[in-house]
């Protein structure tokens, strides 16, 4: 085990969001992202539709300024069932309008007969349409995604210069990096994940509840400290409803002290997305180091190539660097990062010399997540993406004046990346007390 890889303070693994840009910064106009969840619109194009006989409900959802875990107990609750019971193709963007494909296991219902209408007691999510199907629905089970995006607080005219940009990203590829919705409102779900991974669930609770570890809300001081003092009833009172996972780790640690326990007592879902977003950290913080060295669309002997229409991966050995030249513009291949796992396809060479010094960074080594008990398989993702389908107007509607952008995106990649190339991002209006924190 490396000295990287031995008790590191959370406030030592480094931040995860993107440092880099591929388009020059002095040709963005500024602009203002999901100012109202209506300017902000996605739709799942789906891999395959439901048989119609099975017993998995599918259900086809609108969602308005909802997270993905609120929607997930919503569900729960509707048909009491445990959220282990749902599956659904990918998370969506919460500060949106967003439509989607989730499954219910719900074995026998289906004989009942006709499902009938759905209300889930909110008009945040509607239930579109039913169907039974013979599988749950599964992450990655999508084509991809298609937004429709209103910019704000922008002047109609710089409209151009979007189109000139998002054509370029469509033509030569976008960074593909993880969006800051992957590290939640503090920006620390990678190092709840580099916590998870060690198995250190003292460190994790620590994080999680305490005030000593990432930045938080000042709203939050007083619960965290009571935390950190072994306070515990006042710990809890000072967490609100939205703090799901705070809270029943909270109580499941007050009951009964076992720090493993209460970490466990979140669920697995959670534990999985603190798990991938430190994947996803030590991926941006690679893909950084590539746009950094101008190496985004280039490959070299140990690379790890990316065939976008199989979804499937090669290590480059002997192939003829002018014919993987022409498949890389050909936009055929592209290099492809790690999301660290215990069957990670690895790289050679001095790639991946850089590879496991960027999993060092973040307080890990090969070991510690070959052994883990959370670790994931592991995959490979590619360094870019193409944005398709690309359309964009501009005028003023009765909120004021927008540019709209609207394109498609495969699995598994943020529009919020393709904006960041396209308009220097400026802070939007405060919103709402019971949402201030931005927490998802």
């Amino acid at each position: 085990m490396t000295d990287a890889a031995r008790g590191m303070e959370t406030t030592s693994i480094p931040d995860a969001l993107p440092r880099e840009r591929l388009l020059p910064t002095e040709e963005c106009p500024q602009g203002v992202l999901k100012e109202r969840p209506e300017d902000f619109l996605v739709e799942e194009l789906p891999l395959y539709e439901p048989c119609g006989e099975g017993e998995h409900l599918y259900l086809g959802i609108q969602k308005r300024h909802m997270s993905h875990g609120e929607l997930l107990r919503l569900l729960s609750r509707h048909f009491a069932v445990t959220e282990s019971a749902i599956g659904a193709a990918g998370m969506k963007d919460r500060i949106a309008i967003t439509r989607q494909t989730v499954s219910v296991h719900l074995p026998g219902r289906a004989a009942e007969g006709p499902v009938g209408e759905i209300d889930l007691g909110t008009d945040r999510a509607t239930v579109l349409w039913t169907a039974w199907h013979r599988n749950k629905l599964r992450r990655g089970h999508l084509l991809g995604n298609r937004f429709v995006v209103r910019i704000r607080r922008i002047d109609p005219l710089s409209a151009p210069r979007i189109w000139r940009g998002l054509q370029r990203l469509e033509r030569e590829g976008c960074p593909n990096y993880f969006g800051p919705q992957r590290f939640g409102y503090r920006g620390n779900t990678h190092r709840l994940g580099a916590l998870v991974l060690r198995e250190d669930w003292d460190g994790v609770l620590a994080e999680l509840l305490g005030a000593r570890g990432s930045s938080f809300p000042e709203h939050q001081r007083e619960g965290r400290v009571a935390f950190d003092e072994g306070r515990f009833d006042d710990a809890e009172a000072a967490w609100g409803r939205n703090d799901h996972a705070e809270r029943i780790a909270l109580r499941k640690f007050a009951r009964n002290g076992d720090a493993r326990r209460a970490v466990l007592s979140t669920g697995d879902h959670t534990r999985s997305f603190w798990v991938s977003a430190l994947q996803s950290a030590v991926f941006n913080h690679l893909l950084d180091e590539r746009l950094r060295s101008g190496t985004l669309a280039s490959l070299e002997s140990g690379d790890v190539a990316f065939l976008h229409d199989r979804e499937a991966a090669f290590v480059v050995g002997d192939e003829e660097p002018a014919e993987l030249a022409a498949r890389v513009e050909a936009r055929e291949i592209s290099p492809a990062g790690p999301l660290w796992g215990r069957k990670l396809l690895e790289a050679g060479g001095g790639v991946a010399v850089r590879e496991i010094a960027a999993l060092e960074r973040f307080g890990l080594d090969r070991e510690i997540v070959e052994a883990s008990r959370e670790a994931p398989d592991g995959a490979r993702r590619p360094y870019r993406l193409f944005p398709a389908n690309v359309e964009l107007d501009a005028g003023t509607d009765e909120e004021g004046p927008y540019v709209r952008v609207a394109f498609d995106l495969p699995k598994g990649a943020f529009a919020t990346v393709v904006m960041r190339e396209l308009i220097d991002e400026q802070p939007a209006e405060p919103r709402p007390a019971a949402h201030a924190d931005g927490r998802s």
